[in-house]
Parts: structure tokens; C-alpha cells; sequence
């Protein structure tokens, strides 16, 4: 068996003397894993590093074997990446979120969005909404979507300013009044389309608690594991610098 796609390397992890595992993101066949032999030659090393696309061909016998894995580089983006301790803890994060999706499930709107953040690590500007709707996405594609569309006790779609805890659903400021303190605010950039302006610090710091909720809930937390390191440490270079004093959690 064999298949040609585009990856996004996520992941490296040693595999006897002289080979390693890769696991990538692909687009038409998901987070895939698959042997480099020679991979931890220094000539290989600098192309097999987590945040560099590559085009892979995979080989195997059969479907449900590891397989070999054939990479060459097409976009290298390491030398950026350590440039930027931000940088850095985001594409680790991206990886371990990508890592909540089944093995070998396509999801190649996930891709295409890893691919992006990917290109726009620099941009401490924009970063932050981006993986925040990263994170909201990763739900949705697991099956745990929020739905912030209309207000879940009125229906109607203006002044959405809560989610409900328990629902995942928006609720509007008439309606979520009264429960203010056991609900979680709605950053107004989660309800509308990216742009160029990039939200104030306050919502930032809001989506990430939102999101973090349901991650813990519905994804990391029935599977026993923590929140990824990387998104500690992403979230504490953060906070110093918009001046937060303490991380968003």
C-alpha cells in the first residue's frame, strides 16, 4: 500500500539506533505516524522538526502497519520557531491538540488551520485569536462544538455575552443576567470572522478560559491527561507580555 500526501510534522520520537516515529497532520489522511529510517542522521535532523511541512509517501503491507515513511521537505520553519519562545510553546500546543483526533481521521479543515497558525507564528498579534478558534475548532471536530449562534433560553442572536456551562450553548445578557456567575463570558471575535484587528487583551484572555473548560471536560479530562505543558507555557509568555500578571486559567 502507498499514499502521497502533505504533512505538517507534529511529532519525532526516537526509534532504535539510527531511525525515528514522525507523526504528521495530513491533509487527506489525517494525523498519521509512520518510520524514517536514517531519521536521526544530521543531515535529516533539521528537515524533521515539529512546525516543518513535508510532502510524505507512505508504504506498508497492510493498512494497519506502522509503515514507512519517505519525507521531503517543502517548507522549513525551525529557525523561526526557536527565534520565539511563543512561537515555540503555540506549535507544540497545536500538535497536542491535534493529537485529541483519531489516528488516521481526515480533518483537513484542521490542517489547513495548523498550516496557517503555522505560517503566522511571528505574528504575536494575531496568534492568540488563532489558536483560541484552534481550540474552539478542535471541539467542534470532536464532536463537542460550542454553539454560539443564538441564545439557548430565548433564541435570539444579539448581545450573546455568556455560554452556558453545562450546554456549551450562547446566552444573551437579558437572559444570563440573573446567572451571571455561573456562566462563562463570550468574547464577541468567537461569534464573528477573523479580521485584521486583532481583540482586545481581555477577550483574548475570556476565550482561552472558555475553551479551556470544555477541553477539560469533554476531551482531556474522560481521558485522564492534563492540559498540554505547551499550553501553560504558551499562556504564561502570553500573559507578560499584555501585562495579565498571572496566566488565564
Amino acid at each position: 500500500m502507498e499514499w502521497r500526501d502533505e504533512g505538517l510534522i507534529i511529532g519525532v520520537k526516537k526509534h532504535g539506533e539510527t531511525s525515528v516515529i514522525l507523526e504528521a497532520m495530513t491533509r487527506a489522511h489525517g494525523r498519521h505516524l509512520g518510520l524514517v529510517k536514517g531519521g536521526r542522521a544530521k543531515r535529516m535532523q533539521p528537515y524533521l522538526q515539529a512546525g516543518n511541512s513535508a510532502l510524505l509517501v507512505w508504504r506498508a503491507r497492510l493498512d494497519e502497519h506502522l509503515g514507512l515513511l519517505a519525507v521531503e521537505p517543502t517548507t522549513l520553519r525551525t529557525a523561526r520557531l526557536m527565534a520565539s519562545a511563543e512561537a515555540l510553546h503555540a506549535i507544540g500546543l497545536v500538535g497536542a491538540l491535534l493529537r485529541l483526533v483519531a489516528e488516521r481521521d481526515p480533518h483537513p479543515a484542521l490542517y489547513e488551520t495548523a498550516c496557517f497558525i503555522a505560517d503566522h507564528v511571528e505574528d504575536t498579534d494575531d496568534l492568540p485569536q488563532l489558536l483560541v478558534r484552534f481550540e474552539a475548532a478542535i471541539l467542534t471536530e470532536t464532536g463537542f462544538g460550542l454553539d454560539l449562534a443564538q441564545c439557548a433560553a430565548t433564541g435570539v442572536e444579539t448581545d450573546l455575552v455568556y455560554v452556558s456551562p453545562k450546554s456549551g450553548r450562547a446566552v444573551s445578557r437579558a437572559a444570563g443576567e440573573p446567572y451571571r456567575n455561573r456562566l462563562l463570558p463570550l468574547p464577541a471575535f468567537l461569534r464573528i470572522e477573523p479580521t485584521t484587528k486583532s481583540p482586545p487583551p481581555d477577550d483574548i484572555r475570556d476565550g482561552f478560559r472558555l475553551t479551556e473548560f470544555f477541553l477539560m471536560r469533554d476531551l482531556f479530562g474522560p481521558r485522564g491527561l492534563p492540559l498540554p505543558q505547551a499550553r501553560g507555557a504558551y499562556l504564561a509568555e502570553l500573559a507578560k507580555r499584555a501585562g495579565w500578571g498571572a496566566t488565564p486559567t
